[in-house]
């Protein structure tokens, strides 16, 4: 019995720390295929910098917000200067 109620106690307690939150979409591996996509963008331009971040990106340059709600700009990846874009759902395109 008190291995029951071990179980179940400890069982919920795991249950409880896997619930969270993010404030951005977690990096995808394929972006869409038609990405950018267009769409009332949340991202903040210092949001939309972190995401090229952390998909390998340096050197990123200012950001700007088109009309399709897409941020652009350029960045450093693998040593090339590239055109950047990301869209509201956080895929990350080159052009």
């Amino acid at each position: 019995m008190v291995l029951s109620v071990l179980a179940a106690i400890t069982s919920f307690g795991a249950h409880a720390q896997t619930s969270t939150t993010s404030p951005m979409p977690a990096p995808k591996a394929d972006a869409d295929r038609n990405a950018p996509l267009p769409g009332a963008n949340s991202f903040t331009e210092g949001q939309a910098k972190s995401r090229l971040e952390a998909n390998g990106y340096t050197n990123i340059g200012e950001l700007k917000k088109d009309n399709n709600g897409v941020w652009k700009g350029t960045a450093t990846h693998s040593g090339a200067t590239v055109t950047v874009s990301v869209d509201y759902r956080g895929n990350i395109t080159r052009n």
